[in-house]
């Protein structure tokens, strides 16, 4: 899927400082190659997700469906176009608890939906920031958005998250399921995780490329790391 978007839009890539140096726009690769390859890996990925369980090559399906039909015609649509990229995230998590036969609980539904809506909307702030007045000409729908109005969505997101978070903590169920209420200590971690991320975003000129933060900005890995190691062990070690 990333081959499918990238040959459709390698020509507004051109205009990105550095997206033109990716293999199709630079023209390392070129299109028909790409798509190519992008056929044989979902011929095998849709193969081994319905020899893992039907029902988990479905949502592998309707995973590729949905982000081809991004590719072509739902990125072009504003606030669709964020809305697309979150539900993506959520068939995948879906997709994992599908193929190993699992519930999937409303919590991770809800926490994945607002968090990947937080990444989409930041990196389209940054887009519309790094790129000024080339914004619209590397990616259309930026001339439907600004940063004050992303700024207003991101605010509304961010204090979801936070709040969805923290009732997951408290929730009946969760409390059930651990043995503890304690969970709720590691709010103020996803707290700074978030705000660090904002940070960068709005003074560092970053969140372009949220995984690449996430591996290379040095608070946000210890943040995790921390927020890890509490969960284990409030989880695993109570003190009851």
């Amino acid at each position: 899927m990333y081959l499918v978007n990238d040959v459709h839009d390698r020509d507004a890539d051109r205009l990105h400082p550095l997206k033109a140096r990716r293999p199709i726009a630079s023209g390392a690769v070129s299109p028909a190659a790409a798509l190519s390859f992008a056929a044989v890996l979902t011929i095998l990925g849709l193969g081994a997700a319905f020899w893992l369980s039907r029902a988990f090559g479905i949502v592998a399906a309707i995973y590729v469906g949905l982000l081809v039909l991004y590719s072509t015609s739902l990125k072009h649509l504003v606030i669709l176009d964020v809305l697309t990229i979150a539900v993506g995230f959520v068939l995948r998590a879906f997709g994992g608890a599908v193929v190993i036969d699992r519930p999937f609980s409303h919590w991770l539904l809800l926490l994945t939906l607002l968090g990947a809506l937080f990444l989409g909307l930041s990196k389209r702030r940054a887009e519309l920031t790094l790129l000024s007045a080339d914004a619209t000409g590397h990616r259309r729908i930026l001339a439907e958005y600004s940063p004050y109005l992303l700024d207003q969505m991101i605010g509304v997101v961010t204090a979801s998250t936070v709040l969805a978070y923290a009732f997951y903590t408290i929730s009946p169920e969760t409390v059930q399921k651990f043995g503890t209420d304690a969970l709720l200590y590691t709010v103020p971690l996803p707290l700074y995780g978030i705000f660090r991320y904002l940070y960068l975003v709005h003074r560092r000129e970053g969140g372009g490329n949220p995984s690449e933060l996430f591996v290379t900005d040095r608070p946000l890995l210890v943040c995790v790391a921390a927020w890890f190691v509490a969960v284990i062990a409030i989880v695993y070690h109570p003190g009851r």
